[in-house]
């Protein structure tokens, strides 16, 4: 596969990495990473890992209140999630820096933009831990708390966020592994439902395609905004660059291998699942994978089976984000933009506190979530919220790749400009209709706007930490020689 290019000619001045000496320098790792940071293989099963948590799995059931429609919803963000992975790739081409987003819109647009990216990209992390530990349980509650007495499964979520926290904080090695082991289960269930599944559709379940009273772009839409998250993760190759050996070349090359591969296994297996089962019985389902699957064969046991391949998955999901909770702060606190304790590395060579404080952070959003709604409501409202919080950085990404793209018009060839920009271009399209997609439909006004109101009561609590970190802030490196 031939990798993106950056589009600049041999004749123009270096990588903006190469460029940034006058940018702080970061803590000299522990020789453990250096000499055992992810390879190819590991660095697209973290990608793969991450994308692959248990959001594809719930979400047949979070996109049935719109109905078969929704597979067109999913083709559209599979278009925009691709276009997002060739424009995280490129940019990784040209600044493999750690924490990915956060660093090309601080040296695009500064210190102030570069901490709202940031803030805005931890929240997606820790928020999106929660809402991946609330899909968990609906699996692990087929063999446990079947009645879904919220105490327990507020304790099984606890048990789910805090397991993967445990492993990180053990070091590299030990997640790199866990998360290969746990990307080929999940990723084997998929392919499985992808293949066999689509031999007993029945055509019937895609009529009505649309159920949600709502007029079809606005019912397209809605289920673009849930399905987003299924994608998120697609740039954590980039978000972790300095945990990945040789991350010029395998960095770019993981981000797009990872995307295409979850991509197919996601369009084919969500058709598959649609096909299955019909649209009411996705509506009352908390677990639509062993649905499908007990549908398929009868009984309960390949049911089951599906939901333990389930409960890894989401395992493995974990694992790999609670690494990216930790990454992205640290490498702000590396720039002043966030408090210097995020720096702060164990014995093991792992960021204690980060990982710590972000998923005490996931801890305490499942609570409050839990409290007034079931789970199936706080998995849908947390995934809306995260569809916002990634959509900012991800944009803004974008916006960096139209700023330098122009800046280096005159540089490069009119067929790779054209390219990168219709890439950017469509990245920011998507991201803003990300945005505006991102209500609860169908429900009272709190829970209607849920996603937004926890959105903007996460921003405001970092006002007082911009505020308190913006004099310490290293400048920005120059985008140009």
């Amino acid at each position: 596969m031939r990798l993106p290019s950056d589009g600049s000619s041999t004749e123009t001045a270096p990588p903006i990495a190469a460029r940034a000496s006058s940018a702080p320098q970061a803590p000299a790792a522990p020789p453990a990473t250096a000499q055992h940071g992810l390879s190819l293989v590991g660095a697209t099963a973290l990608v793969v890992g991450s994308i692959v948590g248990v959001g594809i799995f719930n979400l047949p059931s979070a996109l049935a209140p719109y109905g078969p429609i929704t597979l067109v919803s999913m083709g559209l963000t599979t278009i925009g999630a691709l276009a997002l992975a060739w424009l995280f790739a490129m940019l990784a081409r040209r600044m493999p820096a750690p924490g990915g987003p956060y660093a090309y819109a601080r040296v695009a647009f500064g210190n102030r933009l570069g901490f709202a990216n940031a803030w805005s990209y931890w929240i997606t992390t820790w928020a999106g831990n929660a809402a991946i530990a609330v899909g968990w349980v609906l699996y692990v509650e087929v063999f446990i708390n079947k009645g879904g007495t919220k105490i327990w499964s507020i304790l099984l979520v606890l048990a789910g966020l805090w397991i993967p926290a445990a492993i990180n904080l053990t070091g590299l090695r030990n997640m790199g592994w866990f998360q290969v082991a746990t990307t080929i289960t999940k990723f084997a269930a998929l392919l499985f439902m992808s293949v066999v599944g689509v031999f007993y559709i029945d055509t019937a379940n895609f009529t009505p395609m649309n159920v949600s009273g709502d007029g079809a772009i606005s019912a397209i839409g809605g289920g673009m905004a849930i399905a987003l998250f299924s994608y998120l993760g697609l740039e954590t190759a980039s978000v972790a660059a300095a945990k990945v050996r040789d991350p010029d070349r395998n960095v770019p090359l993981a981000t797009m291998l990872g995307t295409i591969a979850s991509a197919v296994v996601y369009l084919l297996s969500l058709v598959a699942v649609f096909g299955i089962v019909s649209n009411e019985a996705l509506e009352s389902s908390s677990a639509p994978f062993s649905t499908a699957i007990n549908t398929m064969f009868g009984g309960t046991f390949w049911g089951d089976v599906m939901a333990v391949v389930v409960i890894v998955s989401g395992i493995g999901a974990l694992n790999g984000w609670t690494m990216i909770t930790a990454e992205m702060p640290r490498a702000a606190a590396e720039d002043g933009m966030f408090p210097a304790r995020f720096q702060r590395l164990n014995r093991r060579g792992a960021p204690a506190w980060a990982i710590v404080f972000s998923t005490a952070l996931a801890s305490v959003a499942i609570v409050i979530n839990y409290l007034g709604s079931d789970g199936v409501t706080v998995f849908t409202t947390l995934v809306l919220m995260t569809g916002i919080t990634a959509a900012i950085p991800y944009g803004f990404s974008a916006l960096a790749q139209i700023k330098w793209r122009i800046a280096e018009r005159r540089e490069i060839e009119t067929a790779r400009f054209v390219r990168d920009l219709i890439v950017a271009l469509l990245s920011v399209a998507f991201s803003a209709a990300f945005i505006y997609y991102s209500r609860y439909t169908g429900h009272s006004f709190l829970v209607y706007w849920g996603p937004f109101l926890l959105t903007i009561g996460a921003f405001l609590i970092g006002i007082p930490v911009y505020n308190s970190q913006r004099h310490r802030m290293a400048a920005p490196p120059s985008p140009t020689s």
